[in-house]
């Protein structure tokens, strides 16, 4: 019978704390579903950067939720499942005035109204490769931004490059304005690269905000790489690793306009091109030419291009009297043209110059470059 009693004694306390907990918890629930819900933006807040979404919470469920601008036009967003979290699913624009209104379930109903950033200034970045190109295995991913921004960190954090193979690259600024993305060696033939620039309603420094993102995608199609060697005038191809062809030419004059050394990769191709020296600072009374030329294939932002030559058949091979191209015969330019492209490597050797500059725009194999790192041309930008 104690042990009886003792028994009922004990499951009269358990029904006694449940029912105490019960309570406790019927009572919070009621709270929160009586509660406002939470807009991520302070009412009256100013200079709310355009590119972070705005969210609208309620645990106990939300009603109705609407955010317009002064023009009242509203403002795209998306609503989860169990309807207690709404996101704006647009970006903002700059310099506009928004109001949310968000009413729960419990009828309960919160509002805020805000504005946006203005900015000193947008800078739009172009991006290249373009949107499907097949590229070589020396290609980096370039940027150019027609305002330079000066907080480079949040430029580079802005910047995601996804690859199939988990290649792994870091960047270089050439200017203020030029960045590259490399990998750390050439890319594997085959490669797909995907690039996302998220810049909109970021500060990229001194309140000039990204005015647009951008994005690309490209493959890195075969191994074309060339090696151009002064000792026998001779340039050669190899595809994959295999030799595919070799043709004498004629580099820059010895001791007056020595190629440089080093690593170029394969830029812009022209059938017929002007070349003018005057573009890189040479007066046509110290020496310098306005020249038309055949089959050009650039190699280097400083004027270097292999180029149709007939002037020069006597030299190819033998002798150097450029003012620093390549000079090959018609058929071999014309194939050169043909068969390699944008961002096949170009190694160039022993001739009487010095490296080319890395911060050329075509130049930047020619730097050492770790994982996630950045190097940049000078200090004063």
């Amino acid at each position: 019978m104690v042990i009886a009693g003792s028994a009922l004694a004990a499951c009269t306390i358990e029904q006694d704390g449940n029912a105490a907990e019960n309570a406790d918890a019927s009572e919070t629930a009621e709270e929160v579903k009586d509660d406002p819900a939470e807009i991520s933006v302070e009412d009256g807040a100013e200079d709310v950067e355009p590119g972070v979404p705005v969210t609208v919470t309620a645990p106990a469920g939300l009603e109705k939720v609407t955010m317009t601008n002064e023009d009242g036009k509203e403002v795209e967003a998306e609503l989860n499942d169990d309807k207690t979290e709404w996101t704006t699913a647009e970006p903002l624009g700059y310099s506009r005035e928004y109001t949310v209104e968000a009413t729960t379930e419990s009828g309960k109903t919160s509002t805020a109204t805000f504005s946006t950033v203005t900015p000193s200034a947008q800078s739009t970045a172009s991006l290249s490769p373009q949107e499907g190109e097949e590229v070589g295995v020396g290609q980096a991913i370039s940027f150019y931004f027609d305002i330079a921004p000066s907080d480079k960190q949040a430029v580079e954090d802005a910047i995601t490059v996804e690859t199939s193979n988990d290649t792994e690259g870091g960047f270089i600024w050439l200017d203020a304005n030029q960045l590259r993305w490399r990998p750390v060696e050439y890319w594997e033939p085959g490669t797909e690269v995907t690039v996302k620039a998220d810049f909109y309603g970021r500060n990229l420094g001194e309140g000039i905000y990204g005015a647009e993102d951008a994005e690309t995608s490209f493959t890195v199609g075969d191994e074309f790489r060339t090696v151009l060697n002064n000792y026998g005038k001779t340039l050669t191809v190899f595809k994959n690793g295999e030799e595919i062809k070799s043709f004498p030419v004629s580099l820059g004059e010895d001791g007056a306009f020595d190629t440089p050394n080093g690593t170029y990769v394969v830029g812009d191709q022209h059938d017929h091109l002007v070349m003018d020296s005057r573009t890189y600072g040479l007066a046509l009374e110290n020496g310098g030419y306005v020249t038309p030329v055949d089959y050009a294939t650039q190699l280097s932002y400083s004027g270097i291009y292999v180029h149709s030559a007939p002037w020069a058949i006597w030299a190819l091979g033998k002798h150097n009297q450029s003012h620093g191209c390549i000079n090959a015969r018609p058929d071999d330019a014309l194939w050169f043209l043909q068969n390699t492209k944008r961002g096949d490597p170009v190694e160039i050797i022993n001739t009487g110059g010095e490296t080319l500059s890395p911060y050329d725009g075509l130049g930047y194999w020619n730097i050492e470059l770790e994982p996630g790192q950045s190097v940049k041309a000078g200090e004063d930008f």
